[in-house]
């Protein structure tokens, strides 16, 4: 009678058993990818800081729940990028093909626009006179963003790559410098 109790138990159990040993595995492989991520992330974004001499960039899990939740609206809604209007946070949108592309090739994507940066006061930051042609390398280097936090969801076959910034950069009537360029000129005097 025993026997049967216990093995009435087991079979009552083990799917339960099973499923805790598989979600916590689960969790443990997301946990495992979102932190080699946050690393990448971190990585490209403070490599092009570190070259103008501008502080790092610290992660946030809540710019990063932010960015998975208009990632995920973003997916939701067919994968056409648009900008959240979220006050007091900086924002940088990729999308391109699913599972292809790395982090760093994400972010080094936005800072490809640093070929038409030039210092000045905020909108007037670029050569072409349209400041959106440098909007998100300018964001990536803002002096003033101490943090950011990304995410990416897929729609179809699309990956949406999201990235929030606090302080938000960008900010009108603010003067952006490339100490790069002044550190060009000063050595050349």
């Amino acid at each position: 009678m025993r026997k049967t109790v216990i093995t009435l138990l087991l079979i009552i159990l083990m799917p339960c058993l099973a499923s805790a040993f598989y979600s916590a595995e689960n969790m443990s492989e997301k946990g495992n990818a979102n932190d080699l991520m946050r690393e990448e992330v971190l990585a490209a974004h403070n490599k092009y800081r570190a070259e103008l001499e501008i502080p790092p960039l610290a992660w946030s899990e809540t710019l990063a729940a932010h960015a998975m939740q208009w990632a995920n609206h973003l997916a939701r809604s067919g994968g056409q990028l648009r900008h959240d209007n979220v006050s007091g946070e900086g924002e940088n949108l990729w999308k391109g093909t699913a599972n292809y592309y790395s982090h760093t090739q994400r972010v080094e994507y936005w800072v490809s626009e640093k070929r038409f940066f030039k210092s000045g006061v905020f909108p007037h930051v670029s050569t072409t006179g349209d400041w959106s042609d440098v909007g998100h390398y300018t964001q990536i280097i803002w002096r003033n963003t101490t943090e950011v936090g990304c995410a990416k969801a897929t729609s179809g076959d699309r990956d949406i790559f999201v990235c929030r910034y606090a302080p938000q950069g960008n900010i009108f009537t603010q003067k952006q410098k490339n100490l790069y360029e002044d550190k060009l000129y000063l050595s050349a005097k």
